[in-house]
C-alpha cells in the first residue's frame, strides 16, 4: 500500500512524493507533486502498472551493456561452444562500439550506426547476422523480460543480405582420389566411415564399439564430441563429451556390409574393447635420432620473387628463399633456439598429448585432410563436413527415400534435407539434353537445320 509522502519545499511550500513498495518490498518513488491527491493517484498508478509486470527498477537501465553482459553471459543457459563462440563475438566486435552505452539509451538507431561501422570495417554478412540476430537479440530479449530495459533496439533492424552459397558435393571419382592419397589405414577407414554415414564430425570421433551391432549392421548415434578453449570447459580440458547428438535425440542408421566388415576387422586388430574410441590420436613413436645434413648435399632452392636461390637447410633458404622443407624449418629453429638461449630466455618445454585420445578438429584437417584433397588435383579444396553433405546428395541421386535420408542425418526439417535434391554435377545433364532437343531439331515445315534460333 502506497502513500503521499509530504515535505517541505525550498519556498517553504508542502510538496508530496508518491512513494509505493516494489516487488522486494523496497520504497519507491512514483514523483514529487505539488499537491496530495496528484501524489495519491501517481502511487497508485505505479502499483497497477506494477502488478501488469510493467514497472522495474529504473537504476538497472543505467549500467552499461557491458556491465550487463558480465553478468548476463555466465547465467546464459546456452552450450559451451555457443558461449565460447558469445565471447568471442562480444569482445570482438560488439563492445568496443556499443559496451560502454546505457542499457536504457540504446536505441535501434544506436543499432543501425553500428551495423555501419562494421560494415565499414569489412565485417561480412554472416558476422553482422550472427552478431544481431543471435548474440544482440538474446541480450535484449533477456533484458526486456527482466525490466532493465523497455524496448527490443534490435526490432525491426535490417541487417545486409547473407547470401546462400551452394555446398560442395565432392563426386565419386573426387572421393576415390582423395581416398588413395589418405596417409593410412586407419585414416582411410575414418574417411570411409564418414562418407558411408554422413556423421558430424563430433559424432564420428566420439564412435565407439559399443555403438555397432555388428549382426545386424546398425550403428545408434548416441553422443557426441565438442572441443573447446580450456577456459569455457567445466573441467578444464581440452574435450567434453555430450550424452546427445546435435539434434538432441538417438538415431540409428544401417551399414553396408563393405564397411561393416572394414569396422569390425579394424576393431579386432586393436582389440577394442566396447567403450574404447573406434577412432582415436594413438600414442606417438619415439622420436628417431636426427641426423644433421650437411648443407652442401642437400641442393638449391627453387628461385625466389628475385629469382635468387640459397641452399637448403640454411637460415637464408628459410627467410629469403621461403622454403619450408624440413631440412630449411630445422635450421630457423635451431636459429632461434640458440637466439632465446643468449638472451637467458628459459627453454620452453616440449608440448606433450594430453590423456585425451579424442583428434583434434584442426590438426585433423591441416595435416591429415586437406593434403591429399590437394593431391588429389581438386582446386577448391572441400571441407571435411562436405563429406556429410555428399553422403545426402549420393543417396538422394541413387534413389534414397527422403524421410528416410532426413531420419539417417538426422534433420530436424525434411527441407533441410530436400536442399540436396540434384546437387551432383551431372545433376543437370538431363535438363541440358532437354534443352538440346528442342533448340537442335529440324522442322520439316520451314526447313530450319541444326544450331539455328527463331
Amino acid at each position: 500500500m502506497g502513500y503521499a509522502k509530504r515535505r517541505t519545499g525550498k519556498d517553504g511550500k508542502p510538496r508530496y512524493t508518491a512513494v509505493y513498495l516494489d516487488l522486494r518490498g523496497s520504497e519507491r518513488s512514483a514523483g514529487t507533486f505539488s499537491s496530495e491527491r496528484a501524489a495519491n493517484q501517481a502511487w497508485q498508478k505505479a502499483e497497477v502498472e506494477q502488478r501488469q509486470g510493467r514497472v522495474g527498477d529504473p537504476a538497472r537501465g543505467r549500467q552499461t551493456l557491458r556491465k550487463y553482459v558480465e553478468r548476463w553471459l555466465p547465467s546464459h543457459v546456452i552450450e559451451p561452444t555457443t558461449r565460447e563462440k558469445y565471447t568471442y563475438y562480444l569482445s570482438a566486435h560488439i563492445l568496443p562500439v556499443l559496451g560502454g552505452l546505457r542499457m536504457a539509451d540504446i536505441f535501434p538507431e544506436h543499432i543501425r550506426e553500428w551495423i555501419a561501422w562494421m560494415q565499414r570495417e569489412g565485417r561480412s554478412a554472416w558476422t553482422i547476422q550472427y552478431c544481431k540476430s543471435s548474440i544482440l537479440n538474446s541480450i535484449f530479449t533477456t533484458a526486456l523480460n527482466d525490466q532493465v530495459t523497455y524496448i527490443q533496439p534490435c526490432r525491426g533492424v535490417k541487417i545486409p543480405t547473407v547470401p546462400a552459397t551452394p555446398r560442395t558435393i565432392v563426386t565419386p571419382e573426387q572421393f576415390d582420389a582423395i581416398y588413395a592419397a589418405l596417409p593410412g589405414a586407419d585414416a582411410q577407414l575414418l574417411v570411409e566411415t564418414a562418407i558411408e554415414t554422413g556423421l558430424r564430425w563430433g559424432e564420428l570421433t566420439e564412435l565407439r564399439p559399443g555403438d555397432l551391432d555388428l549382426g545386424s549392421r546398425m550403428l545408434t548415434v548416441s553422443r557426441k564430441v565438442i572441443e573447446l578453449n580450456r577456459e569455457f570447459h567445466p573441467d578444464g580440458r581440452r574435450f567434453l563429451v555430450k550424452g546427445y547428438p546435435k539434434d538432441k535425440e538417438y538415431r540409428r542408421l544401417k551399414l553396408s556390409p563393405q564397411i561393416t566388415a572394414k569396422l569390425k576387422a579394424h576393431i579386432q586388430a586393436r582389440g577394442l574393447e566396447p567403450g574404447a574410441l573406434l577412432f582415436a590420436r594413438r600414442a606417438p613413436q619415439p622420436a628417431p635420432l636426427r641426423v644433421i645434413t650437411d648443407p652442401g648435399n642437400l641442393g638449391l632452392t627453387t628461385p625466389n620473387e628475385a629469382g635468387r636461390q640459397y641452399r637448403h637447410g640454411t637460415l637464408s633458404a628459410y627467410t629469403a628463399g621461403k622454403c619450408r622443407c624440413e631440412h630449411c624449418r630445422r635450421a630457423f629453429a635451431d636459429y632461434r633456439a640458440r637466439h632465446r638461449a643468449a638472451a637467458g630466455a628459459v627453454s620452453r618445454p616440449r608440448r606433450v598429448a594430453t590423456e585425451d585420445e579424442h583428434i583434434g578438429r584442426n590438426w585433423f584437417r591441416r595435416m591429415v585432410w586437406r593434403p591429399p584433397c590437394a593431391a588429389a588435383g581438386l582446386s577448391d579444396l572441400p571441407r571435411f563436413h562436405d563429406l556429410r553433405h555428399s553422403h545426402a546428395s549420393w543417396l538422394l541421386s541413387g534413389g534414397a527415400d527422403l524421410q528416410v535420408v532426413k531420419e539417417r542425418l538426422g534433420h530436424a526439417s525434411i527441407m533441410t534435407t530436400q536442399r540436396y535434391l540434384h546437387t551432383l554435377p551431372e545433376a543437370d545433364e538431363t535438363a541440358i539434353e532437354a534443352f538440346s532437343r528442342i533448340r537442335n531439331r529440324t522442322s520439316p515445315s520451314t526447313g530450319r537445320g541444326k544450331g539455328r534460333s527463331a
